[in-house]
């Protein structure tokens, strides 16, 4: 037995030891009977003879996932269960999720059945889906209870995505009650516009008459078509739902093809009689997007927009236009430009102090340097090399789980949480963690976190402690899993297992079983055509995307491609990470047209927010394990090479700096970006990848 799975089997006995009706906490060897007992009657409770489970399962009624098995056979009769059924089932389990997957499932057979008495028996005052919601305002129109509009069905209503069908019943109840009025449909027609989802504005146009019905058909083709919006618009009335259509074409459009919308505005700006907001929103537009393409004019119009419509968007861009253009005196002005709250961030105060010294004022760098410097960040490690400073990593003092602990081996959610995980049964596991945790405290969050970590589950430390004083929790947010593995094959593959490491912080934080919408998988988000190239290349047994998910496969191909992309930039980690993300054609391009900028600078002229967001976070997480695997660092500023300068991983006897926990600052947003969780779904991949 491994020492994880012992660890675990004695974890989750104590976490037993609060389940409700259970009369002994098992000891290791009955626990591992259990987990090969479990899946085989959970399947024939799932799929077998009625009730058939009931002889396979003695010996499970200790077992902290015993409620799915009566679970699986309500579901699996949920037409032909009745009420009391339902409720006693709630009773065994009280305040369990398997007790509120139960309920839900059930209020909406009684739904079906228009058993709406019992629907409000059975119903919590505040249902957590729109469908129940709906339902249990159609429960008290047919049991005629009056609704008030404001209060029950405009909160449903304004909403910029279509609602369930469930909701119809209620949505009709509303018109034919003449709730409806013109002012409410306009309300969620202009919520859906900014939404994008012009298919709904196109639904809600019909409960329009006349020309506020053609207005309202302009709007949804300009969400969705604004090129033919823009073209159809020649013979359009100036009126005012006319002109909220052409504003809303233009800032689509400009979106798709600045140039084709700057076109359009040429020929239709004196047409329509746009107000100054609608004028203004079309302006801003078209500044942004001519900027992140770089258009040649586009410094000139940002800096010419007035500042009273300015966003935060176009202060940035007009900082990156000005870099790009290595124009350091408009640059150093567009950073003047910038809101307060901008000007607070580490990442701009870093830029500004880069600036000044392009323009001889390093007497006034240094003191920005240093208050950057003191931030465990991307820009805050560029700020201590430039200092030739130590940086400034302040670690969390260690979790003490205490009598707070002592609580939590107690709770039964979180019981089924781990034994799911021992089980690999990760997304019921992740449904019941996230249920367990939903009314925990900071204090008992961190604990639990700990507790999975202990484990082995190490994506839930990464999402749970992404704020505050928890981003200090080094030794649990940057763990050191599969440490042999990841330098051997980091080395088999001659690059920086630290670097390797950051990669898959950032791309998956440690879940294991991560399929991000572009079809990327597993650890290092690997697409299935890219790793079945590189298991090909390197003779390894590749049976598909789900092999993937095996870390020990996904890890080897990993990394190789991380070199194969490295090769490809001269060995530059930061440029081969910019193309691990937005994929090789984007950087091509991008160098083709900015190949003289520092890399700094490069950096943050990347167009895609994603990857320029993305570079700077593994840059600053390979860092961070650089520490936590040897104690000392080699300097970030090392991994920066100018493009087209051979870059080599460094050696074992490479210059390394120090780390000391200087007084720190509480983070600011930028620093919490910087290192906190990535996206609920992992980075997606370029298809090159």
């Amino acid at each position: 037995m491994s020492i994880r799975l012992f660890h675990l089997m004695i974890l989750a006995a104590a976490l037993m030891a609060g389940r409700v009706a259970a009369a002994t906490v098992p000891n290791p060897t009955e626990l591992s009977h259990q987990r090969e007992q479990f899946p085989l009657v959970w399947e024939t409770a799932k799929h077998g003879p009625d009730d058939s489970w009931r002889r396979l399962a003695p010996g499970l009624e200790s077992y902290p996932l015993f409620p799915y098995l009566e679970l699986a056979g309500l579901q699996r009769h949920l037409t032909e269960v009745r009420s009391a059924d339902v409720e006693k089932f709630i009773a065994a389990w009280p305040d369990s999720l398997p007790a509120q997957v139960a309920r839900d499932a059930f209020l909406l057979e009684l739904a079906r059945r228009k058993d709406w008495k019992g629907f409000l028996t059975l119903a919590p005052d505040s249902p957590r889906s729109k469908e129940l919601q709906c339902d249990r305002l159609q429960a008290h129109l047919a049991l005629g209870k009056p609704l008030d509009f404001t209060h029950d069905v405009l909160p449903l209503w304004a909403s910029p995505v279509a609602l369930p069908s469930a909701c119809d019943g209620i949505v009709g109840w509303a018109r034919e009650h003449g709730k409806l009025t013109p002012a409410v449909v306009w309300g969620r027609i202009e919520l859906a516009a900014r939404a994008g989802t012009g298919g709904l504005v196109a639904t809600l146009a019909p409960l329009l008459d006349g020309a506020e019905r053609t207005a309202a058909e302009r709007i949804a083709l300009a969400v969705s078509d604004p090129a033919k919006a823009l073209d159809d618009a020649a013979a359009w009335p100036d009126a005012p739902r006319t002109r909220e259509a052409v504003a809303v074409a233009f800032e689509r459009l400009a979106r798709r093809n600045s140039e084709l919308a700057e076109t359009q505005w040429a020929k239709l700006q004196t047409r329509f009689k746009l107000d100054p907001e609608q004028r203004g929103r079309v302006l801003r537009a078209v500044a942004t997007y001519r900027a992140t393409s770089y258009a040649p004019d586009a410094l000139a119009r940002l800096e010419a927009l007035p500042p009273e419509l300015a966003d935060d968007a176009t202060r940035e861009w007009r900082v990156r236009t000005a870099l790009a253009a290595g124009d350091f005196s408009a640059t150093l002005r567009a950073l003047d430009a910038l809101s307060a709250a901008q000007q607070a961030d580490a990442r701009w105060r870093y830029l500004r102090a880069r600036v000044l010294v392009k323009l001889d004022r390093e007497r006034d760098a240094a003191p920005l340097f240093a208050s950057v410097a003191q931030e465990a960040n991307f820009h805050g490690f560029l700020a201590a090399d430039w200092l030739q400073q130590p940086y400034a990593i302040c670690p969390g003092a260690e979790i003490e789980p205490g009598t707070a602990g002592d609580e939590l081996r107690r709770n039964p959610s979180l019981a089924r949480a781990f034994e799911f995980f021992a089980l690999d049964r990760l997304s019921e596991a992740r449904r019941e963690w996230d249920f367990a945790l939903a009314p925990m405290s900071p204090a008992q969050r961190r604990i639990a976190a700990d507790f999975a970590s202990d484990l082995g589950w190490y994506d839930r430390a990464v999402y749970t402690l992404n704020q505050g004083s928890d981003l200090r929790l080094y030794t649990l947010r940057f763990p050191l899993a599969r440490r042999d593995q990841i330098v051997r094959a980091a080395r088999a593959a001659g690059i920086d297992p630290s670097w390797a490491y950051g990669i898959i912080r950032a791309e998956s934080a440690w879940t294991s079983d991560a399929h991000s919408s572009a079809d990327a998988w597993g650890l290092m988000q690997l697409l299935p055509g890219t790793a079945a190239q590189l298991a090909k290349a390197t003779k390894l047994r590749y049976g598909g995307a789900r092999d993937l998910l095996d870390p020990d496969t996904n890890i080897t191909l990993g990394t190789r491609y991380l070199a194969n992309m490295a090769q490809h930039y001269d060995g530059s980690p930061w440029l081969a990470s910019a193309a691990y993300n937005a994929g090789v054609d984007p950087v091509g391009r991008w160098v083709d047209a900015r190949d003289a900028l520092e890399p700094d600078f490069f950096i943050e002229t990347i167009p895609y927010k994603e990857t320029r967001e993305y570079v700077a976070r593994v840059l600053a997480f390979s860092l961070i394990y650089d520490w936590r695997l040897n104690g000392t660092v080699i300097p970030l500023s090392s991994k920066l090479p100018r493009i087209g300068n051979a870059y080599a991983p460094p050696k074992d006897d490479a210059p390394r700096k120090t780390v000391v926990c200087a007084a720190q600052p509480a983070p600011t947003q930028q620093a919490a970006e910087a290192t906190a969780v990535p996206r609920a779904e992992p980075a997606a991949a370029a298809q090159q990848r």
